[in-house]
């Protein structure tokens, strides 16, 4: 089994997936303790970063593939509600207003994959390597693997680690923008606490308009995200946040946007 270990500390909420025996393979209880842990965050104002990573010098190993193999013993209704447990906590995670960072020590695989791809950034080991090899197991992706992808690699590579299950370096994904940060070795942790410690600085209503926006942007039409944009700007003008920063900015000072 794995366990989630939660620890808030100066406004960032950590999540690490504790499973040393599976190397933090996931289940239906993880995907359900994520999107709980996840989902209180989002609704807890002294929360203003989040982040996921693993114990024991890799983030997760996905599902566990023994008791995918005796899933198939089961109905199809329970196959489907352990998919919708994940599917939930895919979509928590994109859906919580609070930004949430992976820190990716060793590799990802499976749903470990789409933990991953599904936070709003990440940072990863430079020799980390993520790999959705469903096709070596006679299953197709799932956990919005493909979608993540996609959206940000060619079409024929995404075949290419999906079909031929070849596994792709972070420092390699980083070229395509899907890793933000690329670390050195046992620096993953701190980077990505860097990183989060630079969110929960900035001004948390701001931030989470900014989220939003870049979610809804692949789907709406033009017109419709300018009327988005601008009725979330012009709501935030009359703001604590944009009085401290337009303020700063004048009087030639740093934003502390910690005490609004």
């Amino acid at each position: 089994m794995t366990d989630l270990r939660a620890q808030s500390q100066d406004g960032i909420l950590t999540l690490t997936l504790d499973g040393p025996e599976s190397r933090n393979s996931i289940n239906p209880e993880v995907y359900r303790a994520i999107r709980d842990a996840v989902f209180d965050a989002g609704n807890d104002a002294d929360i203003r970063a989040i982040i996921v990573t693993g114990a024991g010098g890799f983030f997760s190993s996905g599902g566990n593939i023994n008791s995918l193999k005796h899933s198939a013993e089961g109905p199809l209704s329970s196959v489907n509600s352990n998919t919708d447990y994940l599917n939930a906590m895919v979509r928590a995670i994109v859906d919580c207003p609070t930004p949430v960072i992976a820190a990716v020590e060793g590799g990802a695989a499976g749903a470990g994959v789409a933990l991953a791809l599904s936070c709003d950034m990440i940072v990863a080991e430079a020799d980390a390597k993520f790999t959705a090899a469903y096709v070596r197991v006679g299953l197709s992706p799932d956990g919005g693997v493909t979608h993540f992808l996609r959206a940000g690699m060619p079409r024929q590579l995404v075949n290419e680690l999906c079909i031929l299950g070849r596994p792709i370096t972070a420092e390699r994904l980083a070229q395509f923008g899907i890793v933000n940060e690329v670390a050195e070795a046992g620096q993953t942790l701190d980077r990505a606490r860097a990183l989060a410690g630079k969110v929960a600085a900035g001004p948390a209503h701001a931030i989470r308009s900014i989220k939003h926006l870049v979610n809804i942007a692949p789907n709406t039409e033009l017109f419709s995200h300018l009327f988005a944009e601008a009725d979330l700007i012009n709501q935030a003008r009359y703001g604590a946040e944009a009085a401290e920063g337009l303020s700063a900015f004048l009087e030639k000072r740093k934003p502390d946007f910690r005490k609004i």
